[in-house]
């Protein structure tokens, strides 16, 4: 659950770290209509998963709910959980009172039985955490036999033009966002290809996908400033992975 701020709010109340409740709708407007979020990721994520009527899916880190909303669209039976309290307010109020929405951590173990989903899909959120291995454990528990982990995360090459960074590291990051006058300090964890495969296959999935797609149809003339250097419409941000349970 991770947006690129493309500006700034000025100066304005100094949240705790990573600490989503303290800038929730300004997260969520944003999210709507940002280049990165609602022309980028989302709709990658979504052509990933494909036909997904009456699949089983659990959106982890479902934030304010705009990628289970598009999935419920789509036919899918969606479940949410985020670790922010007004975050899931927010998607309450998105998917209505009867959403199976739940303050859960990715960092420990998940209210759900074994086998309870068909999909995973994790958007922009494995990058906040250090060790990977609990994590992706409880998401393949949750999966049924053949189901699929769909996951975006920030690309790793980012890494490669930050002077005296070690791209085969893994190591944390940290930078200031200001959203609807707070600034809260934002902390992830950078590791490599290989470091993420490896972590993958560890945890008894197949990668099926690896993906760096383009943005949607009409990006370029909704934000042509930032195309200006990028005659192919392709820039380097995040990337994607489908997975598959073993």
């Amino acid at each position: 659950m991770r947006p690129v701020p493309e500006g700034s709010a000025g100066p304005g109340e100094q949240a705790a770290p990573n600490d989503y409740d303290s800038f929730a709708e300004a997260y969520s407007t944003q999210n709507e209509t940002s280049l990165f979020n609602a022309h980028y990721e989302r709709p990658a994520m979504l052509d990933l998963a494909g036909d997904v009527a009456g699949r089983r899916i659990l959106d982890a880190g479902c934030g304010s709910g705009p990628l289970s909303a598009a999935l419920r669209d789509r036919g899918a039976i969606v479940t949410g959980f985020d670790s922010s309290t007004k975050m899931l307010e927010l998607a309450r109020k998105r998917l209505g009172d009867d959403a199976a929405l739940h303050l859960a951590d990715l960092g420990s173990p998940l209210p759900f039985p074994d086998a309870a989903f068909d999909d995973v899909v994790a958007s922009l959120v494995l990058h906040y955490l250090e060790d990977w291995t609990a994590p992706l454990a409880e998401l393949r528990r949750v999966l049924t036999p053949g189901g699929r982990l769909i996951v975006s995360v920030d690309h790793p090459s980012i890494g490669l033009v930050q002077p005296g960074i070690d791209y085969f590291a893994t190591y944390k990051h940290s930078e200031e966002w200001t959203l609807g006058g707070h600034t809260a300090l934002m902390t992830f964890w950078h590791r490599p290809l290989h470091a993420m495969t490896e972590a993958f296959t560890a945890a008894g999935f197949r990668i099926n996908v690896i993906s760096e797609p383009l943005p949607a149809p009409g990006a370029r003339e909704l934000f042509p400033d930032i195309f200006v250097d990028k005659p192919s419409g392709a820039f380097v941000c995040f990337l994607f992975f489908v997975l598959q349970a073993d």
